[in-house]
């Protein structure tokens, strides 16, 4: 049995949820949300508009590992839609900088040349102090999708600790060389 896949989806009430054959439509006040689940393996109940539960029609080894991650998806769309996902990026390094310029995110990370980022479709990137960014979304999926591509644009380097990293993310530093 599946821990996770047990527990019921309670829906809040700016959220509207509709099955149209195999695809369940999520819509909110952030965005909208399609997930396409398999009904020949998994009986969807939606219950007034207020929970919906998720159970295999039969429990075999292929619905199990099925089972908890299709809750979990339908879960974190719901989410998205009520109050949407926000991460927050911190430039440390001297001279690291962020700025908006329209659709795209100019960022000044220690090289010869500006990165110019462009943001895609469904996420707002705003730019508090120079060196925090913050990143919100509908899908969580492409936020996380989305930091990850700027945290690889300047790696964090073990030694200062200089990048681009998530507020609250641990640094294993090393230590430098000794006389």
């Amino acid at each position: 049995m599946s821990k996770i896949g047990k527990i019921n989806i309670s829906i809040p009430e700016k959220v509207k949820v509709a099955l149209a054959g195999n695809i369940l439509n999520i819509e909110g006040p952030q965005g909208k949300k399609s997930i396409n689940i398999d009904l020949e393996l998994f009986n969807l109940d939606i219950k007034e508009g207020k929970e919906i539960s998720i159970k295999p029609k039969k429990i075999n080894q292929d619905t199990k590992r099925l089972w908890g991650m299709n809750r979990s998806l339908i879960n974190n769309a719901v989410i998205g839609s009520s109050t949407g996902y926000e991460k927050i990026l911190e430039l440390v390094g001297v001279g690291y900088r962020a700025s908006l310029k329209g659709s795209q995110l100019n960022l000044q990370l220690g090289y010869s040349h500006d990165i110019n980022f462009d943001i895609p479709q469904g996420i707002k990137i705003n730019v508090e102090k120079q060196t925090t960014i913050k990143i919100n979304g509908h899908d969580k999926q492409q936020v996380g999708a989305v930091v990850s591509k700027l945290k690889t644009l300047r790696k964090i380097e073990p030694y200062k600790g200089k990048g681009v990293r998530e507020k609250g993310q641990y640094i294993l530093k090393k230590e430098g060389k000794k006389k």
